[in-house]
């Protein structure tokens, strides 16, 4: 195969691949990348509106932030209940895993506050994370336990860290129960399958979503954790940690875009045409075209 390597002046990150013929199909050889926006304590939650308008969180300065290429950085919403994970359901509302009180959000455009859900058989959840959401404006959420300074609890008030199913206008169920961390999600346009990351397992799996929202089938999607996801139209997906690494649908690693920072929390694709990556990775936003 031949081997490209792909410079990303920054902005500027770098992006190379193992076998980088692999990416082609991806990213253009030559690709520059740009740094967008900077100067965040740990940006994450990137998700796109219909618009192709890029929101994202700086948890720890309790904001949703979003971001255009025309009006640049703007505040969305703060406080924003320590924002993490965010997705737009097809209504045009963020829904949102809100950290300070372990609960899901659905915020209008117009920042009208709705709490889904808070609670799961009496007891907080550990700490939504991640959110994907259905066609019919269902959703799952990761809840992994990580401690947070502003809780007044050190353990997790549920007994283990999984995946909940939300019905829209129902009640949270439990739909996994053998995961250890789970942490990034994503699913297909459809409603028919789930990625989601196991991140301290190492390992992200693949599930079958039924009628009812349970999840069947579940299978080994690749041998490799994930804080975020997401999904292009190809069925390629995109994880996060120390870079951004590709997998095609079958599961096969196509490399990996390397950061310019310690750690990459999310992305999501998003921008006027649709066609661009955007990666949160610690202090800053990041853009990367797409085929």
């Amino acid at each position: 195969m031949k081997r490209t390597i792909l410079a990303l002046l920054l902005g500027t990150a770098s992006l190379h691949a193992g076998i980088a013929a692999s990416l082609d199909d991806i990213v253009v050889p030559g690709t520059v990348a740009k740094r967008v926006a900077s100067g965040f304590s740990f940006a994450e939650g990137a998700t796109a509106n219909a618009e192709g308008e890029v929101f994202f969180t700086d948890q720890p300065n309790d904001q949703i932030l979003r971001w255009n290429e025309r009006d640049g950085l703007r505040v969305f919403l703060s406080p924003s209940g320590r924002a993490n994970g965010m997705c737009f359901a097809p209504d045009g509302n963020l829904l949102v895993c809100a950290d300070n009180q372990t609960e899901v959000w659905s915020i209008s455009p117009d920042k009208k506050i709705t709490v889904l859900t808070g609670t799961y058989e009496g007891k907080r959840f550990n700490g939504p994370n991640d959110i994907w959401v259905q066609p019919d404006g269902s959703c799952y959420f990761t809840d992994p336990f990580y401690g947070r300074s502003w809780w007044n609890y050190k353990d997790p008030p549920q007994p283990s860290r999984q995946v909940y199913y939300l019905p829209k206008g129902g009640k949270p169920r439990r739909v996994t129960d053998n995961l250890v961390q789970p942490n990034g999600i994503v699913g297909t346009p459809d409603g028919k399958r789930l990625y989601v990351s196991d991140i301290n397992a190492k390992k992200t799996y693949v599930y079958d979503v039924s009628p009812d929202g349970s999840l069947t089938n579940r299978k080994l999607f690749c041998e490799m954790g994930s804080d975020g996801m997401a999904r292009d139209d190809k069925g390629n997906l995109y994880l996060t940690g120390k870079g951004v690494f590709v997998f095609s649908e079958a599961g096969e690693k196509l490399g990996v875009i390397e950061i310019p920072e310690s750690w990459c929390g999310n992305v999501c694709i998003g921008g006027k045409d649709h066609k661009t990556l955007f990666v949160t990775a610690m202090k800053g936003l990041y853009a990367v075209p797409l085929r």
